[in-house]
């Protein structure tokens, strides 16, 4: 094996490695990315909380709001500013500290994105070369790894769920404190509109949503992976018995 050869072949295997934990980073975040930008997670929600009746923003403004905020995490505009009438009024829906948190929020979420579109790059990046480098005799190690990445992700992703079905608040409460260098995400659910509009149980809901796609992509890659193994074992076996 040339130098050339031997080095591609070890840079190979380091990426396989870190292409396991990519394919956790890509589902969790593809799903949260997802979820941000799904019109029907946020009717779902405030028709469940009765967030109208609570807030005293119609559904249609309610809508229109959701709208808003998607296009304001996918926009460069700053800062944030929504209006509505509230009982009747209209007025600015946010006060500065929430917008000054959203600004915080959007960039988390910008975040986000970019570890989807980053891990998804890697993992293409690297069965390509893995395919240039061995060709068809890539295809088993190919799946191999989506076996490994869907069973990590699998247990990483359940693990956590069970942990927010037992303790979601704390776990809210450190995620907070880990993503935010300031408390501006401290605020008055009686008066603030972020909390009026999403309370606890929207983001419980959004987590077990992300959760569970999550878990079908882990499912669905892992059964990619054993399905393409098992098919190689029994041409192994079928070429096998011809030769006896």
């Amino acid at each position: 094996m040339t130098d050339r050869r031997l080095l591609a072949t070890r840079t190979l295997w380091a990426a396989q490695i870190l292409t396991i934990p990519a394919c956790l980073l890509f589902l969790v975040a593809g799903s949260v990315a997802w979820a941000v930008n799904d019109p029907g997670l946020y009717r779902n929600g405030f028709e469940r909380y009765n967030t109208a009746q609570r807030s005293g923003i119609t559904d249609a403004d309610l809508i229109a709001i959701g709208a808003e905020l998607r296009r304001y995490f996918n926009t460069g505009a700053e800062p944030l500013a929504v209006r509505a009438p509230i009982y009747g009024i209209e007025q600015d829906v946010f006060n500065e500290r929430e917008v000054a948190h959203m600004y915080d929020v959007k960039r988390l979420v910008r975040g986000t994105y970019g570890v989807a579109v980053g891990s998804g790059l890697w993992i293409l990046a690297t069965v390509a070369a893995g395919f240039a480098i061995q060709r068809r005799g890539y295809v088993g190690t190919a799946a191999r790894l989506a076996v490994w990445g869907g069973a990590v992700t699998l247990v990483a992703v359940v693990g956590v769920g069970l942990a927010s079905i037992a303790a979601f608040e704390q776990l809210f409460l450190l995620f907070h404190r880990l993503s935010f260098a300031n408390d501006l995400w401290i605020l008055n659910p009686r008066t603030d509109y972020l909390l009026i509009l999403f309370p606890g149980g929207f983001w419980f809901d959004a987590t077990m949503r992300v959760a569970l796609t999550s878990v079908l992509g882990a499912v669905l890659l892992l059964s990619a992976g054993c399905a393409i193994l098992g098919y190689q074992r029994w041409q192994t076996h079928r070429q096998t018995a011809r030769e006896q």
